[in-house]
């Protein structure tokens, strides 16, 4: 469905089988971290609603730098839940350095600690094709927004 050009990277082991049973499965979502603590809150109530709408049980949040917790501490978390699989998924919209070297770097030396996990990083959202349909969501909002305004 997603048709993007990024493709998911295999950082340790072999990538998941759709068998794999989700509850074996444990799911990072990692930011950049912010100074700010309502960007973290923020963050951390859509990793909340991640979990509560997803198949997947073992879900983490985890900051790259200046917030915990980090990816190491996430990743233990979810190994400690059962997970024999973890996959990361970078929440940045674009395959900036930190996607595409920073978070592979610090997944395989934090995967290093669990040598019998596999551990994937995905795709960043970057060219989904929902995020067209967000764009268009957030532009005809201010448009209706700024309308109502003017009345």
């Amino acid at each position: 469905m997603s048709g993007s050009m990024y493709k998911p990277t295999v950082i340790q082991g072999t990538a998941p089988s759709a068998q794999q049973a989700p509850t074996s499965i444990g799911i990072v979502i990692i930011d950049h971290g912010s100074r700010r603590e309502e960007s973290n809150a923020l963050f951390s109530e859509m990793v909340s609603r991640f979990r509560a709408n997803s198949e997947f049980t073992i879900v983490e949040e985890a900051h790259m730098e200046i917030a915990t917790p980090d990816l190491q501490t996430a990743m233990r978390s979810c190994v400690e839940q059962g997970a024999t699989t973890v996959i990361i998924h970078p929440y940045f919209l674009a395959p900036g350095r930190h996607v595409s070297e920073d978070i592979p770097k610090i997944a395989k030396e934090a995967a290093a600690d669990f040598p019998q996990l596999n551990c994937i990083v995905t795709a960043p959202i970057a060219d989904h094709p929902l995020m067209f349909r967000v764009m268009d969501d957030r532009v005809t909002e201010a448009i209706s927004h700024s309308t109502s305004e003017a009345e």
